[in-house]
């Protein structure tokens, strides 16, 4: 053979070699989301009635964080800044997106924007093949024409639901699977969710790492629960109803712990798994249909819609099976935002060409070690309480009001050109600052006992909160 032959034989081989090596350390991704679990809901965090078996599993083989944050105190916009890597308010999506009924306020048209990048996407381009199982809702417009649909970000395979499952979690009948309706389906929707994801596993051709993300419905409302768990909840429980979510929160457990067997027996060499929850516990009746909203918020301060901890401090777990990673209890401050970046840096993805609010804390699976670089800042103009911005840096938490002259911003859902002038000349007022290593109750207002560090947040706080309002996306009609 010519030794120009040779020469091409022997790069083509080093080239497959390094690329086969490559795809073989891009570790298998799922991402496990609740919907409304509160920080105390699980054994694991608390809860001494409610059994979580496998997810207590997860967490004492992998990492369980005690300051994991989700992107914001409620479901849409949360999705939203996990999926991209953003804070919503960028995207454009400040609060739940309902269905499309026209609205002064624009709402009608929130939806997740065709040119936002996602981690599905991100994983693409390295080779990934990608799956959606669950809830979506990231779309005003779900299912249509008139706004991008999941595979449109990256998914290659999708089944989902608009928001909840519909009448409840029990035989449900508005999942759509690429495009086409499915029709009532027996069983609950979190079991319905994870058979998907395992067909869906068991389908897969090649040996393409994959990123799967499962959104289960439990607990938000409406909670429909196996008979036999709600059974045996109903002696340690105030009624049928707290009876109900208790068994809907193991159901959900139950769930897992399938799909966690069928990847220890099938992927279990190379597969990170990472389970968190969208926002805080409902609070109970809070609308009419919130009868069975038992969730626990544990020590925290707040429930969903609060900007307080409760609000957006939920379970976080990680485990690397297959993987001699950190092991142990974390208090690092991990956001639901940080996801893209970590799983950019640990499948060999570039980062998309626009800034990112969140940070790879890769080194917190690999070694137990992480310290943030900038603080994470909620701006939530609906919140429940009064202080409708918030920001955690480091072992400080600040949060302030929003004033125009001598009148308090109402509640806000949405910011579109005819408010845009009042909520941008909005200025924030009655600063209060917290300890969260001493104080993640949020019981005692430090600002008086630290002036040093007082003044030093709220100038921190004035300067993320007029980054983050200038870069806001405003919603215009036509």
């Amino acid at each position: 053979m010519k030794p120009l032959h040779l020469a091409i034989l022997s790069i083509v081989f080093i080239s497959t070699f390094f690329s086969c090596k490559q795809e073989n350390d891009q570790p298998n991704i799922v991402v496990i989301l609740c919907d409304d679990l509160g920080y105390g809901d699980l054994s694991s965090y608390g809860h001494s009635i409610i059994q979580t078996p496998n997810l207590d599993g997860l967490a004492a083989k992998g990492i369980k964080l005690t300051n994991y944050y989700s992107a914001a105190p409620v479901c849409s916009p949360s999705r939203v800044g996990l999926l991209t890597g953003r804070s919503p308010n960028k995207a454009g999506v400040y609060d739940f997106i309902p269905g499309p009924k026209k609205s002064e306020d624009n709402r009608d048209l929130v939806h997740l924007q065709e040119h936002e990048s996602t981690i599905p996407a991100m994983l693409k381009e390295v080779g990934y093949a990608t799956c959606l199982s669950g809830k979506w809702h990231c779309n005003s417009k779900f299912n249509s024409d008139a706004q991008p649909r999941p595979d449109h970000f990256g998914f290659d395979h999708w089944f989902a639901t608009h928001n909840n499952a519909a009448p409840s979690h029990e035989n449900p009948k508005n999942f759509v699977r690429n495009g086409e309706d499915v029709g009532e389906i027996e069983g609950f929707s979190c079991q319905i969710v994870v058979d998907e994801a395992i067909q869906w596993l068991t389908a897969k051709k090649g040996e393409k790492p994959f990123y799967l993300q499962v959104c289960f419905h439990e607990p938000h409302e409406p909670i429909a629960s196996p008979k036999n768990l709600v059974d045996k909840y109903l002696s340690d429980s105030e009624n049928e109803n707290q009876a109900q979510y208790f068994a809907n929160v193991e159901n959900m457990d139950k769930a897992v712990g399938r799909l966690v067997e069928f990847l220890e027996q099938n992927h279990g060499e190379n597969t990170l798994i990472v389970f968190s929850s969208d926002n805080g516990p409902e609070t109970l009746n809070r609308y009419s249909r919130a009868k069975r909203s038992y969730g626990s918020p544990g020590a925290l301060k707040g429930m969903k819609l609060w900007t307080t901890e409760a609000g957006f401090r939920v379970p976080g777990i990680v485990y690397w099976m297959g993987n001699a990673a950190f092991q142990g209890t974390s208090d690092a401050v991990v956001s639901g935002l940080d996801f893209l970046p970590t799983f950019a840096e640990l499948s060999g993805a570039s980062l998309p060409q626009r800034t990112i609010d969140g940070e790879s804390f890769s080194p917190l699976i690999k070694k137990g070690e992480f310290v943030r670089s900038k603080p994470l800042i909620w701006s939530f103009y609906n919140a429940l309480n009064d202080h409708m911005v918030a920001m955690r840096d480091g072992d400080w938490k600040m949060m302030a009001m929003l004033k125009n002259d001598t009148t308090y911003l109402p509640k806000i859902n949405n910011l579109y050109d005819g408010n845009e002038a009042f909520v941008k000349e909005a200025e924030l007022t009655d600063f209060v600052l917290f300890n969260m290593k001493n104080d993640k109750s949020e019981t005692e207002n430090v600002a008086s006992k630290y002036p040093e560090v007082f003044e030093e947040e709220k100038k921190r706080l004035k300067e993320e909160y007029a980054k983050l309002l200038a870069d806001s996306h405003i919603w215009k009609r036509n």
